[in-house]
């Protein structure tokens, strides 16, 4: 600890850094398990929840990635790119090539890329982004900004 008090500010934003990363794994890892448990256990939870918060979910894990990614930027920077984001892959099962529906059909492709188009997912991942952001600005760490 006396290192990084010796340091000054550079030990100190080293520290503060890498709590960041642990946070925001943490949160990603913890979305990520809440969104798999809301699909395999769908049929435990009300009809309402079970529909609509995988997608939320999903949306707030790419968000929490893009902390990971962006973690001494703003954060309506990680808002921004994490709801274009959902938007471009919701928007991209339009595209129904063969290939692409063959790397859908895998589990993991799946569970990134999705399915089919349905404008209900915009709502539910812009509900995810905003709940993340809404609970990164309140009780999670960061780093201010550069």
């Amino acid at each position: 600890m006396s290192k990084i008090l010796h340091e000054g500010g550079r030990g100190i934003r080293r520290l503060q850094s890498d709590i960041n990363l642990i946070t925001y794994s943490c949160a990603a890892l913890i979305t990520m398990v809440l969104g798999l448990g809301s699909r395999a256990y769908s049929e435990h939870l009300p009809r309402f929840v079970a529909s609509h918060l995988g997608d939320a979910l999903w949306a707030a894990m790419v968000y929490f990635a893009f902390r990971l990614l962006l973690g001494r930027r703003k954060l309506y920077i990680s808002f921004a790119l994490s709801l274009s984001f959902s938007f471009m892959i919701e928007f991209s099962q339009m595209y129904q090539a063969v290939w692409i529906n063959e790397v859908r059909a895998t589990i993991l492709g799946g569970l990134i890329l999705g399915k089919g188009f349905l404008w209900v997912d915009l709502i539910r991942y812009s509900l995810g982004v905003w709940g993340a952001y809404a609970l990164d600005r309140c009780c999670l760490t960061r780093i201010p900004p550069a």
